[in-house]
């Protein structure tokens, strides 16, 4: 297996894993995410898209590299946003200060929306693991795995002899 190959395989299972986390903790766990968990998981998304299209498209010239290369660069900035927001909930960063509710339609149904609706704030830990809330995980799985995903993706092959 080249390091192509191993590259595309972890730009599909990292954030395939890590949204499979998030939705996990929500639906089985009750967390509900804030609006900074949300932006990790569009970038993960995005990622998620990118390492498809690397594998569909791997007959190209470059077999999908530049495809590999979006979807790290998806990973590695879901993990700026992840190192972002612990920094927010351990208190070095301030955080959102406005509303942060997308809430729409008329007076009734927002009031309603709003008293339904679970509190939840960005600068706030739900869950932690070994002292490492779930955005400080991201981070660093993202960042790890993200400049992993690089550099094997910029890798040479081998020359066989």
């Amino acid at each position: 297996m080249t390091s192509l190959q191993r590259a595309k395989i972890l730009a599909l299972l990292v954030p395939a894993g890590l949204l499979a986390g998030a939705y996990g903790s929500e639906i089985w766990g009750g967390l509900y995410p804030c609006e900074m968990c949300w932006w990790q998981r569009y970038a993960h998304f995005v990622a998620l898209a990118a390492a498809l299209l690397a594998f569909l498209l791997s007959r190209l010239p470059d077999r999908g590299r530049s495809f590999v290369w979006l979807s790290a660069l998806g990973i590695l900035t879901s993990g700026g946003i992840g190192a972002y927001h612990a920094g927010v909930e351990a208190g070095i960063f301030e955080g959102f200060t406005q509303c942060t509710s997308t809430a729409t339609g008329s007076a009734e149904d927002l009031l309603k929306s709003i008293l339904s609706a679970p509190l939840v704030r960005c600068d706030q830990v739900q869950f932690e693991f070994l002292g490492i809330s779930m955005a400080g995980w991201n981070a660093i799985f993202s960042i790890g795995f993200g400049l992993v995903i690089l550099w094997l993706s910029l890798r040479k092959p081998k020359r066989s002899a």
